[in-house]
């Protein structure tokens, strides 16, 4: 399904329905994000990041499953830090080349 893109806003295809107006994702995604009580879709892992720092959250869950084997995870940010779990969040192309 191919997407346009009008602006800060991706549409479904054919519609005038908003699918994406980033970081946020109007549709269901494995990247959550809860803040003060609500959840957000992002529509991926950078993306959950920028959630938080779009609405200016001094705290956030982002959960996501591992890519490789389906675990599920969980990223704790405490203001301008990701508190330490172990977990490891992998950007195959560097943001430069995006």
């Amino acid at each position: 399904m191919r997407q346009r893109c009008s602006g800060p806003l991706f549409l479904e295809s054919g519609t005038a329905s908003i699918r994406m107006a980033n970081p946020f994702s109007a549709v269901s995604t494995r990247y959550t994000v809860d803040v003060a009580g609500k959840t957000y879709w992002a529509n991926c892992a950078w993306d959950a990041f920028g959630v938080a720092a779009a609405l200016h959250s001094d705290e956030a869950v982002i959960r996501s499953v591992c890519a490789h084997s389906g675990d599920p995870l969980q990223l704790c940010l405490d203001g301008d830090r990701v508190i330490d779990t172990g977990e490891v969040v992998h950007f195959l192309v560097p943001f430069r080349h995006w």
